[in-house]
């Protein structure tokens, strides 16, 4: 599983991961009833505590993308990704901030932006 963390982007650590895992289920790269790595292990991955991966762990329990089973660990629910479509879309806002922020450090404009997207767009849906 790999999540990527910012120390600079003013988002709290365990939102981060939560976050991404979320995404990782909605795009089907994490399936159903797939286990995570244990809190000790993603926090050593992270280079953070393991309080911060807990309190991860525990959101995205509460918002039904994982069950934690005692003494087994965490796996992704058996319902798939629950993510309602203005979730979904705040994760794709969240990029696409992410994007146009590094955009616009690199001094490239919009139209350029929105060109590079839909020629990814079509090198990913031809191959």
């Amino acid at each position: 599983m790999q999540i990527r963390i910012s120390n600079s982007d003013g988002t709290p650590i365990y939102r981060q991961v939560a976050n991404q895992v979320k995404y990782l289920v909605a795009v089907g790269r994490l399936s159903v009833g797939e286990q995570l790595p244990t809190i000790r292990a993603l926090a050593e991955q992270l280079v953070v505590n393991p309080n911060t991966v807990a309190r991860a762990y525990r959101e995205l329990e509460s918002a039904g993308v994982i069950v934690a089973r005692q003494g087994s660990g965490a796996f992704v629910a058996g319902n798939g990704s629950p993510l309602a479509a203005r979730d979904k879309q705040k994760l794709l806002h969240e990029r696409i901030d992410v994007l146009l922020a590094e955009a616009s450090h690199l001094n490239v404009d919009i139209e350029t932006v929105i060109k590079m997207v839909r020629d990814r767009s079509r090198k990913i849906q031809s191959e």
